[in-house]
């Protein structure tokens, strides 16, 4: 039995399924996570300004690992000490002379000959700002590399986050035996929300729900079992994605050939950590435009899943994803505290003790 998970970001399947997924891989179920908005809209931004101080925030800019490389060594940051007029014999302290960047260029261009050495040719490894079979250079000054503006370390510095994130992403996928696709769509704050009130409120009129291409890779897919986010918290990624699950359930069968019910197969999760920040109980707590467009007949109703015995699993899985940990729970420990308590207090919604996850499945009345 083939189930796919459809996330908006990297870390929400792990953040809100991973108890459920750990049981069905235990069963020997096919796992598929299915990854939307992972992605910059870097070729857009590359010839516009660099990242907004919302925009550093919402993705996690600003934290340990990710900033400083980027930002410590940018030459447009450092200001020589003193001005330096040609003169070979003063140079400033982070500027080489010939003779070791020679020494240098003799090394890097033995290690790009060993990286090649199965190939018929190899190319020349340069250091120095030096135009190679007529390439552009972006500088001229050998000794000091190429400028690195703010708008292009911005540009880099996001690509390498959404990169992480992508990294992330797969490494829990390895962790938890299940494959996965990235859409690489860009991330809400790449498509002009610029705030939390934009971010957590109603998609914009020209912000269409990604209903074509998710439909044809879910198509290819084939799950019996397709789960999508509810969209507590109303990111408006996440409603996006639910979005197209209500969608998908007015489809029917209305090929030539017999094509599935999605009523039936589709199911919504609860997002977490918006669901236990935000005290969610029941669907009524949704916004009452969030499954206006539900088709007539198709109902949803509460099932569990009985994580217990994979719990501390889950929390193993959400810990791959160091790049946000800090950012949503300030730390492995608090998070692993929150992950636990919520399953806790899914189980008591079931009349059960120990730890839950909660899906609501479709029906066809």
């Amino acid at each position: 039995m083939t189930h796919v998970f459809v996330a908006p970001h990297p870390d929400d399947v792990a953040l809100s399924c991973g108890g459920l997924i750990a049981s069905l891989r235990e069963l020997g179920q096919n796992v598929t996570i299915l990854t939307v908005f992972s992605g910059t809209g870097r070729a857009e931004r590359e010839n516009g300004d660099g990242l907004t101080t919302y925009q550093r925030e919402a993705l996690g800019f600003g934290t340990k690992t990710m900033w400083p490389v980027s930002e410590a060594f940018n030459r447009s940051h450092i200001a020589a000490d003193f001005p330096v007029y040609g003169d070979p014999e003063v140079l400033p302290a982070w500027a080489a002379t010939d003779d070791r960047l020679e020494a240098t260029q003799v090394d890097a261009d033995a290690a790009a000959k060993r990286f090649w050495q199965r190939s018929s040719w190899y190319r020349r490894a340069s250091i120095r700002s030096e135009s190679l079979a007529g390439q552009p250079v972006m500088d001229t000054l050998s000794t000091q590399g190429a400028v690195a503006t703010d708008e292009l370390v911005d540009a880099a510095a996001a690509g390498e986050l959404m990169a992480k994130r992508r990294l992330e992403d797969e490494m829990f996928a390895a962790f938890a035996e299940a494959s996965i696709v990235f859409l690489d769509l860009p991330d809400a704050v790449f498509r002009g929300y610029e705030n939390d009130e934009e971010l957590l409120n109603a998609p914009r009129a020209d912000d269409a729900a990604p209903y074509e291409i998710l439909l044809r890779e879910i198509v290819r897919l084939e799950p019996q079992k397709l789960y999508l986010p509810l969209g507590v918290g109303n990111h408006v990624d996440h409603q996006l994605c639910r979005d197209v699950g209500v969608k998908l359930l007015g489809e029917g069968r209305r090929w030539v050939m017999p094509g599935p019910d999605y009523a039936g197969i589709v199911t919504f999760y609860e997002d977490f950590p918006y669901a236990w920040w935000n005290d969610f109980s029941r669907l009524e707590d949704l916004p009452r435009t969030a499954f206006a467009d539900l088709p007539d007949g198709v109902h949803l109703s509460p099932e569990f899943a009985d994580i217990g015995d994979q719990l501390e699993r889950k929390i193993s899985g959400i810990n791959l994803y160091e790049s946000q940990i800090d950012r949503l729970f300030e730390g492995t420990q608090e998070m692993a505290r929150q992950v636990r308590a919520y399953a806790r207090k899914v189980a008591l919604l079931d009349g059960s003790g120990g730890a839950a996850e909660r899906y609501w499945s479709t029906a066809q009345a």
